[in-house]
């Protein structure tokens, strides 16, 4: 879709090009459409677009549309209650460390744009 800008490209015609099966690209696509980084319309010469210029799109944006979960999703348990402080303690120890670290990571993907990644923007630009 990249290289094409702004015209669409329907599902079938990316799917052959980037090596997907189409239906599972129309999955992908459904949950890029609600999350507003692109757009579709329909007839002939239709199909889905970018409603942006890609390279100012940030990792954490097409993650967060294609996920539900944290990256790092780490199954820590609240131990508020745990009648043994110990383990509360080091409980709540990991829970901040963890929570530490997925903050980094989205703030790192927030801050990469797809035009930051060697090769993509010369790639599309062809």
């Amino acid at each position: 879709m990249a290289k094409v800008f702004p015209d669409p490209k329907n599902s079938n015609e990316i799917a052959e090009a980037i090596g997907v099966n189409a239906s599972k690209l129309r999955q992908i696509m459904s949950s890029l459409l609600k999350a507003e980084i692109v757009g579709s319309s329909k007839g002939a010469g239709g199909g889905f677009y970018l409603l942006q210029d890609f390279t100012e799109l940030s990792l954490f944006e097409i993650y967060s549309a294609l996920e539900d979960r944290k990256i790092m999703d780490f199954d820590v348990a609240d131990a508020s209650k745990a009648k043994d402080a110990e383990m509360n303690c080091y409980n709540n120890y990991f829970y901040d460390f963890y929570a530490k670290i997925q903050n980094q990571i989205e703030e790192e993907m927030k801050n990469t744009k797809l035009k930051s990644i060697k090769g993509v923007y010369d790639e599309a630009n062809k």
